[in-house]
């Protein structure tokens, strides 16, 4: 008979490793909060938005998505679709208001700014319509639970979920108020990482959809 056990801390401090380190990678996430704190876009909820997209990661996960998605893997292929429709939308979007960008230069131009409701249902629809990371979620934190530890295995889940999203809360809103402070006073040095925030969501929603093309195509 096995003895259950708390969960390994080993196993804990791995998740966490690979939880900072996935948080600290530039992608469509860091994209959206760099746009949105150099946009004038308030903070709280963009990041809020972001969040909750893990949270409804989380949720899937907890209820038995993974299993939905192999039995289903039509399923995940129509969420790549439109989470890569979206990306274009919001990189088509950042990249034409590249030459307006800077905090400064927004707020005092007396132009109407995104309401709480705006910015974080744009937060929600970048993170949560992300297939990459839906799947980073279903191949990642499955290999974390502890099947010997007395937390049964969708609580540990949720634990290692919510974990992943405290993280990502205190790196996104660093980099959107880091963002912020830094190119606030550099008009020139914010069009430019806004254009690039733009051209990142293109290219990854351009990546995610040649994906599927290549992959209809093979089938």
């Amino acid at each position: 008979m096995t003895q259950e056990t708390d969960m390994d801390p080993h196993l804990i401090l791995g998740f966490a490793t690979v939880s900072v380190a996935l948080a600290l990678t530039p992608g469509a996430d860091w994209a959206f909060a760099i746009s949105s704190g150099l946009g004038g876009r308030r903070i709280a909820p963009a990041v809020g938005g972001l969040l909750g997209g893990y949270l409804l990661h989380t949720l899937l996960i907890v209820a038995g998505l993974a299993a939905l998605v192999i039995a289903m893997p039509q399923l995940l292929a129509g969420l790549t679709i439109a989470g890569a429709a979206y990306l274009l939308w919001l990189g088509v979007s950042t990249t034409r208001s590249w030459r307006s960008a800077g905090y400064t230069a927004a707020a005092e131009s007396g132009q109407p700014q995104p309401g709480n409701a705006g910015s974080f249902l744009k937060g929600l629809g970048t993170s949560g319509t992300n297939p990459k990371a839906l799947l980073l979620y279903l191949a990642l934190i499955p290999q974390f639970i502890d099947l010997d530890a007395n937390l049964p295995a969708p609580v540990q889940t949720g634990i290692l979920g919510i974990s992943h999203l405290l993280v990502s809360a205190i790196v996104y809103t660093g980099v959107a108020f880091g963002a912020r402070r830094l190119l606030a006073s550099r008009p020139s040095a914010a069009r430019i990482v806004t254009l690039a925030s733009g051209v990142i969501m293109l290219a990854l929603g351009a990546l995610l959809l040649a994906e599927q093309i290549a992959a209809f195509s093979a089938a």
